[in-house]
């Protein structure tokens, strides 16, 4: 059994204390009156209930400096405990600041995690293991279960390992060991999910190796087992603090009751109004029945807010006190009154984004009656990631600088860049690095050694991976089920090609009978062909035909958008991430969904990847101040001056999965989700929602959030235009940015720094066209290669006369196909065609 280090424990001196108590307390005389009675409350237990922008954490430091500088305990005696490592870090500067001198000495100030890998290093054996034992990563993790599915003869792809990965963690996140799983958890995972916990834990001991939820776990267990250990860890942290304490689990507090229960010295800071992460396992209950669990607790209420101005903080109260399960807590502060929280309706989600756009340079500009923003000042938190790509898309389009905080960008996402290669390799199959990255995602059974065979066909060939692959499996170079799988992949590339290009064959055909060039069809010997893919260097003027020569056949091509679609559905992408059961599959398989519907405003795959090459490359911004752009769950903890809360529709916030799945539960930490978004702001808050929005390709009439009915109406400024609902067209309007409604609408206004931007870098590239604005409508007018009345042609439609210019947009009335609305790329000026 492990020994406790006895000479790390101290019996406190009365003398010295008394000494120490006689010290000046300046520390104290910055506390408002709530802070410092929470801070002098120093024996048993506290709940220091805070509410956003109270002063927490400056309470919290101060109180540890409180109990250092009255000798109350020494530094080794407080157990403090945070979330993340930020955090710890701050909290430990705060104290040495306010000590005058750099804290030492405090080794039990930092996380959960990293204070259990300390106790169980020095326990290890009594929960199996040596003190040198490994903490494995996810991938590691991962490849265990693995391992141990297939022993079982489980088919892993009904039965994915992240899944079975996913229910471990949150057993111990519940400190369930096997021995004590309820029999509905047991049963989860095809009735073998007990059995197989109980053997991952085995094969962990066996490999001297824990997980991120064992460091939690194996402590807990120590504690419960071994009451000597226990009681020598209460005697020596006389002192226990713990921030955001709404947002622990059961294993975080358990931990924390075994500790503090001999004691009762432990003060807790949170706020149930800001517990919004249960997904993973928080639970806010914890905080709720704090005084239940520790009879006669001292409750102080930190009501006095130094962030936000009165209005906003009135709208935030009047949305949280819809929950019935909370403590309760008033916010004030003493700012001055300030602006109203701006709420505003849109048509659709494309005019929401083009507005903020608008709003956002408007406020830098400070052409809105108040004092100008930087970009750095600015936030846009929206409930789901999907949400970002219109923003990204827009600010690229007006060259905005921009950055996403808690993720990648839209584009970055792992999700969105395997899709794109599926699409890149499609289009062409020569790209080599597209094919390399979906060759074996989802899994194919194909190894490093099958890939690089298929290296080294191409290249002792000179030929792309895709033929490379297709020769190695003509001679048989590779076997087993990755072979099979590698066929398919290759048979699939080559149908998905026929359905985007439309050709289904090549004929030799005879000689061409009679042909008009301008006709759609040509007439032969063998038959009828849509003039599509024959060969115009076989063109014989004298004759007015065709020589022999190759004809391509050719069959209706599919709609892209649907291409898209099949293309991630037959590959077993889709079906990969509807197989993963982690927290993060859903949001994955909703941004796939967002790709293919953003597909539907270009003309092909083709201009859709040109488009996203542009992005890319326009993100290559070394500009400092930028907006930021993040998901309500990354923005807790952080303020900006300026917030936008877009997307506030029934559905999307409250997230209808998120109330499918927790009922009454779910819908109440969605309205503190909102009020985490609301209390991000300092100065001004801005809500908006759309009447329509393209969900995931298809066109959704919405309505407004719930919790737009809950803010109180005379902190709010409604801005939306009258019709939204009823047939007109919403924007901006009212007293509030008078002529942006006009500017939005109108085709002869660009004046806003976007337009200027455009005009420049679209110079500087040497475009006719503005590539970025691809059927996308934008605040600029195209500068157009084209004039109304010139003849162009298209390969497809063929020869026509141009009627309108619409930005990059051109209405062509043509000979045969009638009326269309192409973009101009598409088209040649009629004198270019060559014969």
């Amino acid at each position: 059994m492990s020994s406790f280090d006895e000479s790390d424990a101290f019996e406190s001196a009365s003398l010295a204390s008394r000494a120490m108590a006689a010290r000046p307390t300046p520390y104290l005389d910055e506390l408002n009156p709530a802070q410092r009675e929470a801070v002098e409350k120093l024996d048993g237990p506290v709940l220091m209930l805070a509410g956003a922008g109270t002063g927490k954490t400056k309470a919290l430091t101060s109180r540890i400096v409180h109990l250092l500088n009255t000798g109350r305990a020494r530094p080794n005696e407080i157990l403090a405990v945070t979330f993340t490592n930020k955090a710890a870090r701050e909290m430990k500067d705060r104290v040495g600041r306010m000590l005058g001198q750099t804290v030492e000495g405090m080794p039990w100030l930092g996380t959960f995690h990293s204070i259990c890998v300390k106790l169980l290093r020095r326990h290890a054996e009594l929960v199996g293991l040596k003190s040198n034992f490994t903490i494995l990563d996810t991938d590691d993790q991962i490849r265990l279960l693995k391992q141990l599915i297939q022993a079982a003869n489980i088919d892993e792809k009904r039965w994915p390992p992240r899944q079975l990965a996913s229910l471990i963690d949150a057993w111990k996140n519940k400190a369930l060991t096997p021995d004590r799983l309820p029999a509905a958890d047991a049963g989860a995972f095809n009735n073998r999910g007990g059995e197989l916990y109980e053997q991952y834990q085995t094969r962990l001991r066996e490999l001297n190796a824990v997980d991120f939820g064992d460091l939690l776990l194996h402590v807990v267990v120590i504690f419960q087992n071994h009451t000597d250990i226990l009681q020598q860890y209460q005697r020596w942290f006389r002192y226990v603090l713990v921030d955001e304490y709404q947002d622990t689990n059961v294993a975080q507090y358990l931990w924390l009751r075994l500790l503090a229960q001999e004691h009762k010295n432990i003060c807790c800071v949170g706020d149930d109004d800001q517990s919004i992460y249960g997904w993973r396992g928080a639970e806010v209950g914890n905080i709720l029945k704090f005084e239940k669990d520790f009879p006669g607790a001292y409750v102080v209420r930190l009501e006095q807010n130094y962030r936000s101005t009165p209005h906003i903080l009135a709208a935030a109260s009047a949305v949280i006190s819809g929950n019935e399960n909370r403590l309760g807590k008033t916010l004030w502060t003493e700012q001055e009154e300030g602006e109203k929280v701006r709420l505003i309706g849109h048509w659709d989600g494309e005019v929401e984004a083009r507005w903020i756009g608008e709003e956002v340079e408007a406020l830098q500009n400070g052409t809105r009656g108040m004092k100008p923003y930087g970009l750095e000042d600015m936030a846009i938190l929206v409930r789901a990631s999907h949400q970002m790509r219109a923003f990204e898309d827009r600010f690229l389009t007006i060259g905005l600088p921009y950055r996403v905080i808690g993720g990648p960008r839209f584009y970055e996402r792992m999700e969105i860049r395997d899709a794109m290669a599926y699409f890149r390799v499609v289009t062409s199959p020569e790209d080599d690095l597209a094919f390399e990255r979906i060759v074996n995602t989802p899994k194919r059974g194909l190894g490093n050694v099958a890939v690089q065979k298929i290296q080294t066909a191409a290249r002792e060939n000179g030929v792309s991976l895709v033929e490379g692959a297709r020769l190695l499996l003509e001679a048989k170079g590779i076997g087993g089920k990755g072979a099979k799988e590698l066929g398919i992949l290759i048979d699939s590339i080559d149908r998905w090609r026929v359905a985007m290009l439309g050709k289904a064959a090549q004929h030799v055909v005879e000689p061409v009978v009679e042909v008009d060039v301008d006709d759609e069809v040509i007439e032969t010997d063998g038959g009828v062909f849509e003039d599509i893919g024959y060969n115009r260097e076989l063109f014989d003027e004298d004759t007015e035909g065709f020589q022999e020569g190759i004809v391509s056949e050719t069959v209706p091509t599919m709609p892209h958008t649907e291409l898209a679609e099949i293309i991630l559905d037959e590959s077993g992408y889709t079906s990969m991430w509807q197989n993963d059961k982690t927290p993060e599959a859903p949001g994955r398989l909703e941004n796939l969904k967002e790709l293919v519907g953003q597909l539907a405003n270009f003309d092909n795959l083709q201009g859709f990847l040109e488009h996203v090459s542009l992005v890319m490359d326009n993100e290559n911004d070394d500009a400092d101040a930028k907006i930021s752009i993040m998901t309500l769950h990354a923005a807790k903890g952080l303020e900006f001056p300026v917030v936008f809360l877009p997307g506030w529709e029934d559905g999307l916030f409250p997230s209808q999965r998120s109330m499918d799945e927790s009922g009454l539960k779910g819908l109440e930490e969605e309205r503190r989700l909102a009020y985490v978004g609301i209390t991000r702001a300092e100065e001004v808050c801005t809500i908006s929602f759309a009447g329509n929005r393209r969900v995931f390709g298809q066109w959704q009439s919405q309505m407004p959030s719930r919790f737009i009915d809950e803010l109180s109406e005379e902190d709010v400024e409604v801005l939306t235009a009258p019709g939204i609902y009823g047939g007109g067209h919403g924007g901006a309007t009212g007293d509030f940015g008078s002529g942006i409604q006009d500017r939005v609408q109108s085709a002869n206004t660009y004046n806003s720094p976007g337009w200027k931007r455009m005009q420049d870098r679209a110079g500087q590239r040497g475009l006719s066209q503005p590539k970025e604005s691809k059927n996308t409508i934008i605040d600029l007018e195209a500068v157009s290669s084209h004039a109304v009345g010139d003849r162009v042609f298209h390969q497809k439609f063929g020869y026509g006369e141009i009627m309108e210019i619409e930005g990059d947009k051109l209405v062509i009335e043509f000979d045969k196909a009638g009326e269309k609305k192409v973009v101009a790329k598409f088209v040649t000026a009629s004198t270019d065609i060559p014969f």
